[in-house]
């Protein structure tokens, strides 16, 4: 797949990127260069692999769910200026 200099052109400004015009010959190589890469991926056999959340087959190691601080609400709001049933109040700031 090849894709000429004014799309090139008008993709960079869709992204509100500014490509120069002597910039213009390189990046379209590149961008063409890009486009092969994924036909060549696209060409790769995939069938019967399944997918992979990750490529090295990691495990999470997870931990019991257990409460291992008390709550603090009171004391921590204690300094606050405002709080009204466990909320902080705070001025408003949208009209």
């Amino acid at each position: 797949m090849s894709v000429p200099g004014d799309t090139i052109r008008e993709i960079a400004q869709l992204a509100r990127l500014r490509v120069e015009d002597h910039e213009l010959p390189e990046l379209t190589v590149s961008f063409n260069a890009i486009l092969d890469l994924f036909e060549q991926l696209q060409a790769a056999p995939t069938d019967g692999i399944e997918p992979m959340a990750n490529p090295l087959d990691n495990r999470q190691t997870l931990r019991e769910d257990i409460v291992t601080e008390e709550n603090q609400r009171e004391a921590l709001q204690s300094t606050a200026p405002l709080t009204e049933d466990g909320l902080y109040l705070v001025p408003r700031v949208v009209d």
